[in-house]
C-alpha cells in the first residue's frame, strides 16, 4: 500500500453507497459524514439526540446543498435502542455498505446503562457488538461491505476487568474508558477472524483519531478531568478533519485489507496523516479476544449467526 500522505481528497466517488455513522451529529462522527455526503455516499446518521442531528444536518447543506442524509434514533447504550434500530433497518430493507461504530463516551462518572452495564462499557463497546451482529446480514448483501470500529489510543495498556467488569468494587474513570477501547480492538480483529473463516464478503478494520479536538474531552469528563480535556484540545490536539481521516481512509480506501487497524503518523500515533499502525499486543491475543466475545454475546443476547451457505 502506497503510504504517502493520505487526504480526504483521495475518498473515491460514493454515489450509490450507504454509510451507517454511529454519533455522526458531532465531532468525528460529523467530520467523516460531511467527507461521505460530499462524495456522494447517502449516510445514515445514527444518533442519540435528534435535534442535535436535524442541526448537523443544516450545518452540513449550509455549504453541500445535495448531501444525502438521513437522522436515525440510537442510544448504543441502551440495548433495547440498539435493537429497535435494527428492527427498523430491516423493517425498511434499509441498504448498508459500511458501518461506522465510531459513537462513544469518554471518562464520565460512574453510571451504568439501562441494562446495568457500566456506561463506558455499554456505550462504546457492547453497543457497537450488539449493533454489527444485528446489521451483519443487511452488511453481507452491501457494495463492498465494511465495519470499521473507531478505537483510541488508550486501548495500549488497557484490559478487561473479567472480575469487575462494571467497576462496581474500584471505579477509575481512565482505566476503565481504556477498557472499553480495548475491547474495542478485541472486537474488531476477532471479527476479522469469524468473517475470514466464514469466507463472508464483509471486511472488519479499525481505526483512531489520535488526539483529536472533539466534544469527547468535554461531554462525558467533569470537574478536573474536563479542565484537564479542555486544555488538551487548546494546546495539543490536531483538528478534528484530520483526525477523521483514519476511519475515512479505512472506510473508503480501495486498497485496505481486513483485520488493518489504522491511525496517525506522527510520533506516538498523536497527530498526523492516516496510516497502519499496529495494535497493542495484549489485544491482538485471540484468547482473550474470544473470551470477551462470549462474554458480549451473553451481556447483549446478541449471537452472531453464520452466514448461509450458497
Amino acid at each position: 500500500m502506497a503510504d504517502s500522505k493520505w487526504t480526504a481528497s483521495r475518498i473515491p466517488d460514493l454515489t450509490g453507497r450507504t454509510f451507517v455513522v454511529t454519533g455522526a451529529n458531532s465531532g468525528l462522527g460529523l467530520a467523516t459524514t460531511r467527507h461521505l455526503a460530499r462524495h456522494g455516499a447517502h449516510v445514515v446518521m445514527a444518533v442519540r439526540n435528534e435535534a442535535k442531528g436535524r442541526r448537523a444536518i443544516a450545518d452540513i447543506r449550509a455549504t453541500d446543498p445535495d448531501a444525502s442524509l438521513e437522522i436515525r434514533h440510537l442510544d448504543l447504550a441502551d440495548l433495547d435502542s440498539v435493537k429497535a434500530f435494527a428492527a427498523r433497518a430491516h423493517d425498511d430493507a434499509l441498504q448498508v455498505d459500511v458501518l461506522i461504530n465510531n459513537a462513544g463516551v469518554m471518562t464520565p462518572p460512574r453510571t451504568l446503562s439501562p441494562q446495568g452495564h457500566e456506561s463506558q462499557f455499554a456505550g462504546n463497546h457492547l453497543g457497537h457488538f450488539a449493533l454489527t451482529g444485528l446489521l451483519l446480514d443487511l452488511l453481507r448483501q452491501g457494495r463492498d461491505p465494511r465495519v470499521v470500529t473507531v478505537s483510541s489510543i488508550g486501548h495500549h495498556g488497557g484490559q478487561i476487568h473479567f472480575d469487575d467488569l462494571s467497576g462496581a468494587r474500584k471505579y477509575q474513570r481512565v482505566k476503565y474508558y481504556d477498557q472499553s477501547k480495548f475491547a474495542n480492538v478485541l472486537f474488531g480483529l476477532e471479527l476479522d477472524r469469524r468473517l475470514r473463516a466464514d469466507g463472508s464478503p464483509v471486511r472488519s478494520l479499525l481505526a483512531h483519531p489520535g488526539i483529536t479536538a472533539t466534544n469527547l474531552q468535554l461531554t462525558g469528563p467533569t470537574g478536573l478531568f474536563r479542565v484537564g480535556g479542555a486544555l488538551v484540545n487548546r494546546l495539543f490536539a490536531q483538528d478534528v478533519e484530520i483526525g477523521a481521516l483514519p476511519q475515512l481512509r479505512a472506510a473508503t480506501a480501495a486498497d485496505v485489507e481486513g483485520g488493518q487497524f489504522f491511525g496517525p503518523d506522527g510520533w506516538k500515533e498523536l497527530r498526523g496523516h492516516p496510516t497502519v499502525v499496529r495494535p497493542d499486543p495484549a489485544a491482538e491475543d485471540p484468547d482473550t479476544a474470544r473470551r470477551l466475545w462470549v462474554l458480549s454475546e451473553e451481556l447483549t443476547g446478541v449471537v452472531y449467526a453464520p452466514a448461509p451457505s450458497a
